[in-house]
C-alpha cells in the first residue's frame, strides 16, 4: 500500500473521531445549527428561537425533580401483543425496535420524587417509544402512578406527549380512555390534586382522555395539541382554519388552558401550584 492510500485511510477516522455525529443539533423550529451542550444547557430549548425539543423521561425527570430524589416507578406488566398483530412487521418486532430505540420499557414512565419539597408521583409520555402511542402499558402505567400517589398522599403530575391510540392494540387501547378517567377519580376521591402538563405533541386519544382532565391545565410554548389532523378539519367544516390554531397559544386564548409555561420556569411554577393545591393538607 502506497503512503498516500495510508494517509487516505487514516484521515476519516481521524476526522469522524473529532467530530461525533451528535456534535450540533438541527432546530425543528428555526432550522439553524445548535451546539448539542449548548441546546442542553438551555434544557433542551433552542437558544435562538426558544423552540421547545421534544424530551423523554429520563431528560424530563431530571429537569424537574429535586437532585437525588428521584426513584422510578417499576414498569408495569401487561400481555405484549394481545391481538397477535402484524401490519408490514409484527408488533412483537416493533415493540423490541422502540425499547432498543428509546431505551424505555414502553411510552409512560413513572417516577417517584420532589419539585422544590413537595412531594410527588410524576408520569412522562415519550414521543419517540412509537409516537407516545396509548397501549394497554401506558394504560397501566397511569393507574400506577395515580395508586402511587395516592399512597403517597401527593399529586400525580403527568406530561402528555402522544399520537393517540396505539393501533396494534385496537379496542383494548381505546379501553385506556375511560379506565384512565376512572383513575382520576380515585385521586379526586383522595383529595389530591390531578395536574396536567401538555408537550408537544399531544392528540388522538389521549387528547380525548386524561390530557384534557387536569385540575390544572399548563402546556409549553407552541405545542401542537389536537385531536384530529388539521386538514380533516378544514375538509369537514370547509373552512381555513387560523394559523395558530391547534397551538399551547390558542388553547390558552379560548379558555381550554390555565396557562403556558416555558421551560425554564415550569419547576418553579408547578412547585408553586402545587403548594396551593396542598396547602390545606399540609396545615392540617
Amino acid at each position: 500500500m502506497s503512503w498516500l492510500n495510508s494517509v487516505r485511510n487514516v484521515i476519516p477516522f481521524v476526522v469522524k473521531k473529532e467530530t461525533p455525529d451528535n456534535l450540533w443539533h438541527k432546530c425543528k423550529g428555526c432550522g439553524q445549527m445548535v451546539f448539542t451542550k449548548e441546546l442542553e444547557d438551555n434544557l433542551n430549548v433552542c437558544p435562538k428561537c426558544d423552540h421547545h425539543d421534544r424530551i423523554g423521561p429520563k431528560v424530563r425527570f431530571r429537569h424537574l425533580l429535586d437532585e437525588g430524589s428521584c426513584s422510578e416507578l417499576p414498569a408495569a406488566k401487561v400481555p405484549e401483543d394481545p391481538l397477535k398483530f402484524r401490519d408490514s412487521k409484527r408488533y412483537a418486532d416493533r415493540l423490541k425496535a422502540a425499547r432498543v430505540s428509546a431505551a424505555e420499557t414502553d411510552a409512560l414512565i413513572n417516577a417517584r420524587g420532589t419539585i422544590l419539597g413537595h412531594k410527588v408521583v410524576v408520569g412522562v409520555q415519550d414521543f419517540a417509544f412509537m409516537g407516545g402511542s396509548m397501549g394497554l402499558a401506558v394504560g397501566e402505567a397511569f393507574v400506577r402512578g395515580v395508586e402511587a400517589a395516592i399512597a403517597d398522599q401527593c399529586p400525580y403530575v403527568i406530561f402528555t406527549a402522544s399520537g393517540g391510540a396505539r393501533m396494534q392494540e385496537g379496542i383494548l387501547s381505546l379501553m385506556q380512555m375511560p379506565r384512565t378517567t376512572v383513575a382520576i377519580q380515585m385521586l379526586h376521591d383522595a383529595d389530591l390534586p390531578y395536574i396536567v402538563v401538555l408537550t408537544d405533541p399531544t392528540s388522538g386519544g389521549v387528547m380525548a382522555a386524561y390530557a384534557m382532565l387536569g385540575d390544572v391545565q399548563i402546556a409549553e410554548p407552541k405545542a401542537t395539541l389536537a385531536f384530529t389532523g388539521r386538514r380533516v378539519i378544514e375538509n369537514t367544516i370547509r373552512e381555513k382554519l387560523p394559523d395558530d390554531f391547534q397551538t399551547s397559544e390558542y388553547y390558552l386564548d379560548h379558555g381550554m388552558l390555565d396557562m403556558v409555561v416555558h421551560r425554564r420556569d415550569l419547576r418553579e411554577r408547578l412547585a408553586t401550584v402545587i403548594g396551593y393545591l396542598t396547602a390545606s393538607r399540609q396545615a392540617a
